[in-house]
């Protein structure tokens, strides 16, 4: 598969998204854009390419290097070669690089060119798209971020060979997330009935399923570009139960599993409190399940303090509440809040 389609976003801006056949592809596409470029990688991803461009800095992996040190080594390394306002940054990694390099490239001198080459499952469906950038700080996850899209987002899903089980199903976790936030029941039909082909990464799924999962979000961010209307904010759909988690276990699981979590708890909020009906409820946790994620887990009640604080730095909020994405059928997403009594009953273990 090669195509390219466009996202209209904030006053009118378009981020391209093109998909190469193959790595070699890849590598011939940044080559045309010349020598003012700087690129930025982690250790995982600088391995992908056969050679490592000079103008680069590399960082080291995981969420916990999304920080403030991390963003102020690319912005002095961009410095240290030189780059002006006109050098293009390309953010070459999963959705911790993507994210970076966007922030990074967003404050460069009020703003440098940027494209993104998603590596990894999750950043192809989830960090590289929609124009958000974002560090974690003091505890919360992404509290440090602005708006700023990628011109071109160059996607091959050839990288996703040499992904490890745990981070593959990382970003599974955002894809199925995906099939509950449209009324077309495609995505999820596919992702069901083409289990095994998705999970054993065979190539003629792959690009499928990232161009199906990429335009229900697309589909989403383009009514709401600055998440103003609330409407974008349904991409969130288990992250709030996910990311406390994720942030009260210090990012030891990744977060494509704690959506995973976040959004069996979401489900089974939305049946409890809005009535979703009991057959979604049963067939988006069988899915999950399918797919070999625990969401059976339940946190400790010694850890309900801890993992509670953690929701309330949560930014879907407002009025001092923290509002959670629930369903009250497949694509049909809603802000509510949840009072502390219910949110204990679905994330803490039963004795």
């Amino acid at each position: 598969m090669e195509d390219k389609f466009k996202v209209t976003l904030a006053g009118g801006e378009t981020s391209s998204v093109i998909f190469k056949k193959s790595i070699d592809d890849l590598c011939s596409y940044l080559k045309a854009y010349g020598e003012n470029v700087f690129y930025v990688f982690d250790e995982n991803s600088a391995r992908i390419l056969p050679s490592i461009p000079e103008k680069s800095v590399i960082l080291e992996s995981g969420e916990i290097n999304k920080n403030m040190e991390s963003l102020e080594r690319i912005i002095g390394s961009a410095l240290s070669f030189g780059s002006a306002r006109d050098t293009r940054f390309v953010g070459f990694g999963g959705g911790v690089i993507c994210d970076m390099t966007a922030l990074a490239a967003s404050l460069y001198m009020r703003g440098a060119k940027l494209t993104l080459v998603p590596t990894t499952l999750l950043s192809m469906v989830d960090a590289s798209v929609g124009g958000k950038t974002a560090i974690d700080y003091s505890g919360g996850k992404n509290l440090i971020g602005t708006f700023y899209p990628a011109e071109d987002v160059i996607i091959t899903t050839e990288c996703l060979s040499s992904l490890s089980d745990r981070e593959y199903r990382c970003g599974l976790g955002e894809v199925i997330k995906h099939s509950f936030l449209t009324e077309d029941d495609a995505l999820f039909l596919f992702l069901r009935d083409n289990r095994e082909s998705i999970l054993s990464r065979c190539d003629e799924v792959l690009d499928e399923m990232v161009y199906s999962s990429l335009m229900v979000k697309c589909s989403l961010i383009e009514q709401d570009p600055l998440e103003k209307r609330g409407i974008r904010s349904f991409l969130n759909l288990g992250h709030t139960f996910g990311h406390a988690l994720e942030s009260m276990k210090g990012y030891s699981i990744s977060h494509g599993e704690a959506v995973a979590w976040g959004v069996a708890r979401a489900l089974e909020a939305s049946y409890e409190e809005n009535g979703l009906d009991e057959s979604v409820l049963k067939r988006g946790l069988t899915l999950l399940t399918d797919y070999g994620y625990d969401i059976g887990y339940r946190i400790a009640s010694s850890s309900w303090e801890s993992y509670y604080r953690a929701i309330g730095k949560d930014k879907k909020k407002s009025g001092g509440k923290v509002k959670f994405v629930l369903l009250s059928a497949p694509g049909r997403p809603y802000l509510a809040p949840l009072d502390e009594h219910t949110v204990r009953s679905l994330v803490v273990q039963k004795y």
